[in-house]
């Protein structure tokens, strides 16, 4: 399984504002999406996080390509900053494991 962690902090009122305009539908997507096996998310010391785990990384790249999280992204630099860690793992992890993983791998988008 695909295990995929993301952290985005928010700038400002406005940033606030389309991060919840464009993460909302987003989410719903991802927990919808064929192939997704767990989606949770929980704002951690300032960043917004998700922690989602997939059957397999083919998966995830379907979601990425689809037309909520695009959208999302070609938004993102009006939102704020982030990082995503992905890995491929046979559990989904607890959040405290998946955030010690994303503070030492993390990638910016």
């Amino acid at each position: 399984m695909y295990i995929s962690i993301t952290g985005i902090k928010v700038r400002g009122f406005f940033g606030m504002l389309k991060f919840m305009r464009y993460s909302m539908p987003s989410f719903t997507a991802a927990r919808k999406a064929n192939g997704n096996l767990f989606c949770d998310a929980k704002k951690i010391n300032g960043y917004h996080h998700t922690l989602t785990a997939w059957e397999n990384k083919s998966k995830v790249i379907d979601y990425l390509n689809g037309k909520h999280h695009a959208l999302a992204m070609k938004n993102f630099r009006f939102i704020g900053t982030g990082s995503v860690y992905g890995y491929e793992n046979n559990v989904v992890p607890s959040w405290e494991e998946a955030i010690k993983k994303w503070k030492e791998n993390f990638r910016e988008i």
